[in-house]
């Protein structure tokens, strides 16, 4: 598959499907026995994303998904009742209208996970769905005083659940406020990216589709930013850049004692 592309916004009907199907994401779909989607829904008061898009995209899914083949929406809300707001934006709306699950990410089923790239926490309770899933990140774009900025990659903060990462005095994650939040973004993705990005630049006039870093630095560039500027995409692009020159290396070495054999 391609890095991705972007397409003038039209509307969510015309421009999501039309941008899927011209990444052959059709195609894609059809290996995966269990899907989701994971849009952005962090609080009462901050951007989300919106169920016009969530639709498409499900849409999408359901057309072109494999016989047997099951799709969720979700996402875990940061300070507030993720159930309560699935309601007031339309997300609930939308699963009960084309009968898929939808799941509160914080209350899910956990598995604890440790990596050595982790540049904060020594592990994560990682929600169990993501792990088994092909998992579709549907995010706003949007500047962010947090996150530096709301695209793909940032957007999987829901994934820290509130079970294990609130405060002690209040329901907000705090404990992925322990330092910038760059690092809690960087080390949720190393638990797991997600496997394709659709970011909602409509209000800038673009939908992006594709890989999710290089999504996340077009849609940082969108915005005027440098990418290498906005802190949780330099750190994660520096993890990828070093793994993938640790793993030339290595191959290189098997190789060269092949030869030399």
């Amino acid at each position: 598959m391609t890095k991705g592309v972007s397409a003038k916004f039209v509307s969510y009907s015309d421009t999501v499907p039309r941008l899927l199907k011209l990444l052959k994401f059709d195609v894609e779909l059809k290996n995966h026995n269990k899907i989701v989607i994971k849009p952005f829904l962090r609080d009462a008061s901050s951007a989300y994303t919106s169920p016009a898009m969530v639709e498409q995209v499900l849409r999408f899914c359901l057309n072109y998904k494999a016989e047997g083949s099951q799709i969720f929406i979700a996402e875990g809300a940061d300070g507030a009742d993720t159930r309560e707001l699935f309601d007031q934006v339309g997300y609930k709306k939308l699963a009960e209208q084309y009968a898929v699950g939808l799941i509160d990410l914080n209350s899910s089923e956990l598995e604890q996970v440790s990596k050595k790239e982790f540049s904060k926490f020594e592990s994560i309770h990682y929600p169990k769905i993501l792990n088994e899933s092909f998992v579709i990140s549907v995010s706003p774009l949007s500047e962010d005083s947090e996150l530096g900025i709301v695209a793909s990659l940032s957007s999987m903060v829901g994934a820290y659940s509130s079970k294990k990462y609130k405060g002690f005095f209040g329901k907000k994650k705090d404990k992925i406020r322990n330092w910038p939040m760059a690092y809690s973004v960087h080390d949720i993705i190393q638990c797991k990216s997600p496997d394709f990005a659709i970011i909602d630049a409509s209000s800038k006039g673009l939908i992006f589709a594709g890989k999710p870093l290089d999504m996340d630095k077009e849609a940082a560039k969108l915005l005027g930013k440098d990418s290498k500027g906005v802190a949780y995409i330099r750190l994660i692009d520096e993890t990828q850049q070093k793994a993938a020159y640790a793993a030339e290396n290595t191959v290189e070495k098997i190789t060269g004692t092949e030869s030399a054999e």
